[in-house]
């Protein structure tokens, strides 16, 4: 069999085709020949383009899928059973499936578009009101650190935001252990009263 017959265009005719039996124009295309096709062509194209044309709408994907169905029918005639029914309707039945496919996947793909599309809105959306959020939590803390005494915050800051242990914080201040862990727990509990933050 040869890679495929010449796609032929809408309108396109060609003689003897009309009065030939489809069932043996279909038999001789399982067999290769090229001649048959076009006839077979002949007879059915407009019937499959009108239903694909139905379904679809867009002109010019009616033409793409209905050279796709003949494609198919180039490909698949030895396939063709005659107790399931007509040459015309297998050929038809075929060309409305690739039609609804055509149109499955159109659809497929815009709901996958428009998922994506959400999906970025709403991550870009997260991310602003997460910034936003931090911000707030950090001018808070500002602001709240800014009420303790020298003391109360240089403790707090090496401690809590450098990782230094209260030994190592009364070392690097030069104070006493016990007002460390004094000013500390001062500083902690203005801090929470602050922040509003409950007991």
């Amino acid at each position: 069999m040869s890679s495929g017959p010449r796609p032929l265009r809408r309108g396109e005719r060609h003689s003897g085709g009309r009065g030939a039996s489809l069932e043996r124009l279909l038999a001789s295309v399982a067999h290769g020949d090229q001649r048959a096709f076009e006839k077979l062509y002949g007879e059915v194209a407009p019937r499959v383009h009108g239903v694909v044309r139905r379904v679809l709408r867009d002109p010019a994907q009616s033409e793409e899928v209905t050279q796709e169905v003949f494609t198919e029918v180039w490909r698949t005639a030895t396939r063709y059973d005659g107790t399931r029914g007509s040459v015309a309707a297998w050929v038809t039945t075929m060309a409305h499936r690739r039609a609804v496919d055509r149109v499955r996947a159109a659809q497929a793909a815009t709901d996958r578009d428009q998922r994506v599309a959400v999906r970025e809105q709403t991550r870009a959306y997260d991310d602003v009101a997460e910034q936003v959020e931090i911000r707030l939590e950090q001018e808070q803390v500002r602001r709240a650190m800014s009420n303790l005494t020298d003391l109360q915050r240089e403790a707090v800051t090496l401690a809590y935001y450098r990782g230094y242990t209260y030994r190592e914080v009364a070392e690097l201040l030069d104070v006493p252990l016990g007002t460390i862990k004094t000013r500390l727990r001062d500083g902690l509990i203005r801090l929470r009263d602050s922040l509003g933050v409950e007991r």
